[in-house]
């Protein structure tokens, strides 16, 4: 039996990916943080809670991610720990980088004196494009990384692979454009979104609140994307991924498929901070702009080239974005009907 360690296991794709390794017969042993309360909605709602086991990790503590090694022996780690939000990391830059990009150099030392046979998933993400205005990213495009958070990305990922070359550890760099799920925390666009128009459907009358609608992003289905993870790490050779749908659709769009999900058709009115929405059905605002939700340094538009993994891994999505946006919408719907908190 193979033992797994996954940082952020509590997390959207931590779950699914937990859930993967468990049916492929792995040992799962998941992180927690010393100082935190920890929180398996997630792991409960996918029914693996106990077939998890959870270990205390600081990864901002050298000597504890030595111990957990040295402890639990993994042959394969996966490092989805992060400070994942982009708005935050402009208010907590250092934070940011101390989290995502040295953390990253601990975990690879650690490994490297512990045991150079574990092998590394990265967590990256396409937040390091930023800026870049071609069709589509792949694995050789140009990062311009325009959030403190997309920056800590870069850093860590390039981390990564440099031990990869410099000291032959098996390390994996996942560079995962959006992808979404009704296990995605209520902070990020896509569940404000769907909770927001669940809560809307049920009668509510305070409309969704959003900042550039017109921002566009390649998103997929995080259940497929955690199965991509897994197939990195089962190779020969260790090498970098994207993976991605390559279409993207406008905040806009998202919100019209989760609104039709629920029966809502809704139609736009006014531009930039005065634009709004409505149901054509009630004539109740649905959706509002908000400057307040505008960041300061925004990516307007990310792409993703999945071609080599398709080539290499065999992967592809499975999941159409209008069936992921109806999923979500559905599931957040049932949820705030039973009475169940949104999390």
């Amino acid at each position: 039996m193979k033992t797994a360690l996954i940082t952020g296991i509590t997390g959207q794709d931590g779950a699914y990916l937990a859930r993967h390794l468990i049916n492929e017969g792995y040992r799962v042993i998941g992180t927690k943080r010393r100082s935190a309360s920890t929180n398996t909605w997630r792991l409960d709602e996918l029914g693996i809670t106990e077939r998890v086991e959870l270990a205390t990790v600081e990864m901002l503590e050298f000597g504890n991610i030595l111990s957990v090694l040295q402890e639990f022996r993994p042959d394969e780690i996966y490092n989805l720990a992060a400070q994942s939000f982009v708005g935050v990391s402009f208010e907590q830059p250092i934070f940011t980088m101390e989290a995502n990009a040295v953390a990253v150099y601990r975990l690879l030392e650690a490994i490297r004196i512990v045991d150079p046979e574990i092998r590394l998933y990265q967590a990256s993400t396409s937040e390091m494009y930023g800026g870049i205005t071609t069709e589509s990213c792949g694995e050789t495009s140009r990062f311009y990384p325009k959030s403190p958070y997309a920056v800590s990305k870069v850093a860590a990922h390039m981390a990564t692979t440099n031990y990869r070359e410099a000291h032959q550890l098996f390390c994996c760099n996942g560079i995962l454009f959006n992808h979404e799920s009704p296990l995605r925390g209520a902070e990020f666009v896509t569940r404000k979104i769907t909770t927001n128009l669940a809560r809307l459907a049920l009668g509510d009358d305070r409309p969704l609140r959003l900042g550039n609608i017109d921002a566009r992003r390649d998103w997929g289905y995080a259940e497929d994307y955690c199965h991509g993870m897994h197939l990195m790490m089962t190779r020969d050779n260790p090498a970098d991924y994207v993976l991605a749908t390559g279409t993207a659709i406008s905040v806009r769009d998202f919100v019209i498929h989760a609104a039709e999900a629920l029966d809502m058709q809704l139609e736009f009115d006014g531009e930039g901070s005065e634009e709004t929405a409505h149901d054509t059905r009630t004539g109740r605002c649905i959706l509002r702009i908000d400057p307040e939700h505008y960041r300061p340094a925004e990516v307007n538009t990310l792409i993703g080239d999945a071609s080599k993994a398709r080539q290499e891994l065999d992967w592809a999505p499975k999941i159409s974005v209008v069936e992921l946006a109806g999923m979500m919408a559905h599931k957040d719907y049932n949820r705030l009907k039973s009475g169940a908190a949104i999390l």
